[in-house]
Parts: C-alpha cells; sequence; structure tokens
C-alpha cells in the first residue's frame, strides 16, 4: 500500500512546489523595447484606453504602442521634462517642463503642443484629477501646486505646500488629492473642489515618500519611503496600517486593483511586489531583479504589465557607483505575468 501511494504523493508534493514557486514569482522579463538615444528620464505613465506609455526623455516625451512594443512619435520642446498626465477623455495630456517652470498642454492625438502655461518653480509630479477635469501640477523648488482647468487651459489655482511635493494620486468619489511632501515625511491632502490642503498626515515609520499609488476600493495608500520601506496608509484618516521592506532608491509605485499586488521600484535594480491580503496586511511576494537605475515605473491595468526605463551604462571608474551611460542604449524594460491571479 505504502509503495502503491508514494508516486502519487511525491507528484503531489511536486504540484504543490510547483503552484508555490509560480505564486511566490509571478513577475518575469517579458521584452525591451529599444529606445536609443541617451540622457536622463524620470516619469513614465501609461494610458491604458489608448494601449500608449509615455517615458519623459531629457527635453521630450517618448511614445510608445504598447500594443505592438514599438515607438510612435515623441513630444518635443518640453526643457528638462519630469512626465505627463493624461485626461484619455479629454485627448489631452500635461507635462511637467523642469527647466522653464512651466506645463504644455498637449493634444494626445497629434502630439502637438496647445499651449504652456506658467506654474511654479521646477515642476516636477504630476496627476490629473478626472471629476473636476483639472491637472495637479506639484512645483519641487516652488513647494507649491498649480492647478489647471483642462477645459479651458487655465491656471484656476496655486496651492502652498509646506514642504518638497513629489508623486500625487486622486480619489475622485472621495474628492481628494494626495501628494507625498518627501522632505518633511508626511502627506498632504488637498480638497479637489476647494483647492486647499484639509490634512497633514505624518508617515512614520516611513521616511522621505517619493512614490506613491492607491487602491480605491479599500482606501489604501502605498508610499516608497526612502528608508527601504513601503508603507500602507489608510487614506480616510493617515493611519499607516502595515509596511513591509523594499529596495534602495525608491521612486515609484503602483498598485493593480485585480491583482491586488503593490509595487516600489528602486534604483538599485529591484522592484519588490507585495500583495494587499486584507486593508491591514501586506505580505511580499516577490522581490524582482531588474537593472541598476531602473528606478521609474508604469503600470498597465489591462495586461498587468510593468514598464520601466533603464539604459546600459560603461564599467564604473574611480569609485564611481556606475559609469557614463552608453549611447543610443536608452530603452524600457517589460515585465509581465504568465498567469494572472484570478483569470
Amino acid at each position: 500500500m505504502k509503495t502503491k501511494l508514494l508516486p502519487q504523493l511525491l507528484g503531489l508534493l511536486g504540484v504543490i512546489a510547483t503552484v508555490h514557486c509560480q505564486a511566490a514569482e509571478p513577475y518575469r522579463l517579458l521584452k525591451e523595447i529599444p529606445v536609443g538615444d541617451e540622457g536622463g528620464w524620470d516619469y513614465l505613465t501609461v494610458d491604458s484606453s489608448a494601449q500608449r506609455l509615455y517615458v519623459s526623455h531629457v527635453s521630450k516625451v517618448v511614445v510608445i504602442d504598447i500594443a505592438n512594443d514599438r515607438v510612435v512619435g515623441q513630444i518635443t520642446n518640453t526643457p528638462g521634462v519630469h512626465g505627463i498626465a493624461v485626461a484619455p477623455e479629454l485627448h489631452l495630456g500635461v507635462t511637467t517642463n523642469g527647466r522653464e517652470d512651466k506645463a504644455s498642454i498637449v493634444d494626445l492625438l497629434t502630439l502637438q503642443t496647445i499651449a504652456k502655461l506658467d506654474t511654479g518653480k521646477n515642476p516636477d509630479g504630476m496627476v490629473y484629477e478626472p471629476a473636476w477635469k483639472e491637472a495637479y501640477i506639484f512645483n519641487g523648488r516652488g513647494q507649491s501646486a498649480t492647478v489647471i482647468d483642462l477645459k479651458n487651459n487655465r491656471v484656476v489655482a496655486t496651492i502652498p505646500l509646506t514642504g518638497k511635493p513629489e508623486f500625487a494620486v486622486t480619489d475622485p468619489k472621495a474628492g481628494r488629492v494626495y501628494n507625498n511632501i518627501e522632505d518633511k515625511n508626511a502627506v498632504v491632502v488637498i480638497d479637489a473642489k476647494k483647492h486647499e490642503v484639509v490634512e497633514t498626515w505624518p508617515i512614520a515609520p516611513g521616511e522621505g515618500a517619493s512614490g506613491m499609488a492607491i487602491d480605491l476600493a479599500h482606501h489604501r495608500l502605498f508610499l516608497g519611503c526612502g528608508n527601504r520601506l513601503m508603507a500602507m496608509m489608510d487614506s480616510a484618516n493617515g493611519k499607516i496600517v502595515a509596511t513591509v521592506p523594499i529596495g534602495d532608491g525608491v521612486d515609484a509605485n503602483a498598485f493593480d486593483p485585480q491583482t491586488q499586488f503593490a509595487f516600489a521600484s528602486c534604483s538599485d535594480g529591484t522592484v519588490t511586489i507585495a500583495r494587499e491580503d486584507s486593508p491591514d496586511k501586506l505580505t511580499v511576494v516577490q522581490t524582482l531583479k531588474t537593472e541598476a537605475g531602473a528606478r521609474t515605473m508604469a503600470l498597465d491595468p489591462k495586461t498587468h504589465r510593468i514598464y520601466l526605463a533603464s539604459a546600459k551604462y560603461e564599467a564604473a571608474a574611480g569609485g564611481k557607483r556606475r559609469g557614463s551611460m552608453v549611447p543610443g542604449s536608452f530603452k524600457v524594460l517589460v515585465f509581465g505575468m504568465e498567469k494572472v491571479p484570478g483569470n
């Protein structure tokens, strides 16, 4: 009897081990999209409805068709661009042009600039608020937020902030915009109707948060903190309900509502993927290996793929962390899952 059961038992153990391995390591590298050229980059933005990825790159925004994984155009005349917020239903985008203290309003169908509007000093982060059809531009050195009415292409408010703003997200139903104040270890809550800060919440034990994502269904914010933590915050009261360890040099976060995965991309060449098991529990399921310097990221919730900008570098010398960028090596890394949980 034992002899007959042994092969079945071994087979069952093999299935369990395979399932455990797949669950523990859901993401893998699918491909690289060559972009070429050289120079720095910052935010990546996915427009799922148009199947486009927007990648800031030096003084332009590269436009990639993510249905076919190829570059299809670029948005130019955006000096020191940090990124772009997209308003899909308006077919408009708003870029943050850090070197000229302006925001460009762009027709996403033609990729042409419609207007340029003045912002505060060094516009950096940006987010689109769909309920009011407004773009929020977060000014790093200006320590303020510029609010742009996209129906009329005009600035309607300037909101003073207490420090250096970083990533932001919106909750349209709650009428709130959330933003990291990196140098104050805090999150500010902006009333989207009144255009004013109504709450300031500490993020301890987190410090120096840059990246931010939101789970709208469970009212949770995910903060990528500079002291190697991803913190999960209650977006109703600012309470930190869970933390998990992440890599060094975090810059971006994302959240996938279908898989309940929260992501934190770091410049040390890792993306920490944690599952929201409950509104009060995070569990790390994978430390995904990417490439050194691949710190910014965007998620396509339709395909569950994540995109990270990267490049090749010469061998480091003289104690430097890395050498100069190899000309023409700028690219986008694409990671995905073979099987999506729940499908």
